[in-house]
């Protein structure tokens, strides 16, 4: 409807297949991290660059449709070498909910010294989606575990609680990660919480819970935003 009264759009995407069965009228696909259309955060220089290509389609009219791939990967997407993890408690992967929250709210506390000085670092945090302090995750986690459906404002659903709180578990850890020395790359973060920390194995389980649940909500939750497709279980 813009296209046809004069107004030239581009999309960004991050899913090719995505795009070339949406066709939108310019697009560039910009072959990054889920959530990063632009690049890594911080870099500020090479988001200008995604954002430029972008909008040079603007000026083109060879359409119907132009999709183009942008060329580069983003310059932090390198490993950065030498990165240490924050020290945590030797992994047990436990058996019931109750150990399962013994574990979590373990590491939570080992992780949160860390998370702090990243908060100070950066000024700020992506934590609170949940709408509960982290003290009170590894509860409510037991509670989902063991059957229960519990709902915490504002989130009117078992399923947006949990969703919301798997966000914040995750975001957490990220930050942590990067709380001293220079940043790690965020396939250095994916690759140490999905198979090195309690949390990421935790996210597992819960969305292995959530795909046996008789609740519908809770199922569609659980199969598309609790973990990546690279970190999915064998089978």
């Amino acid at each position: 409807m813009l296209e046809t009264r004069g107004t030239p759009t581009v999309a960004i995407g991050l899913v090719r297949t995505q795009m070339e069965r949406t066709r939108p009228p310019r697009g560039l696909w910009t072959p990054f991290q889920l959530g990063r259309p632009l690049g890594e955060p911080g870099d500020a220089n090479f988001q200008d660059r995604v954002l430029l290509h972008a909008l040079g389609l603007l000026e083109r009219r060879d359409g119907p449709v132009i999709l183009e791939d942008f060329p580069d990967d983003p310059p932090n997407w390198s490993d950065t070498a030498g990165w240490q993890p924050p020290s945590l408690p030797a992994i047990e992967i436990p058996d019931s909910p109750a150990g399962w929250k013994a574990a979590l709210a373990q590491e939570m506390a080992a992780l949160h010294p860390a998370w702090q000085r990243a908060c100070a670092r950066y000024g700020r945090s992506t934590v609170g989606l949940s709408g509960q302090v982290p003290e009170l995750w590894a509860a409510c986690i037991a509670r989902l575990l063991a059957g229960e459906l519990p709902t915490v404002p504002p989130h009117e659903t078992a399923a947006l609680t949990l969703r919301f709180l798997c966000d914040d578990i995750k975001a957490m850890c990220s930050e942590a990660a990067q709380a001293d020395g220079t940043p790690p790359s965020s396939r250095q973060i994916d690759a140490w919480f999905w198979s090195k920390t309690i949390a990421g194995r935790l996210l597992i389980a819960l969305r292995s819970m959530a795909l046996k649940s008789e609740n519908n909500a809770l199922k569609t939750v659980g199969g598309r935003f609790f973990v990546p497709t690279p970190y999915l279980p064998p089978g």
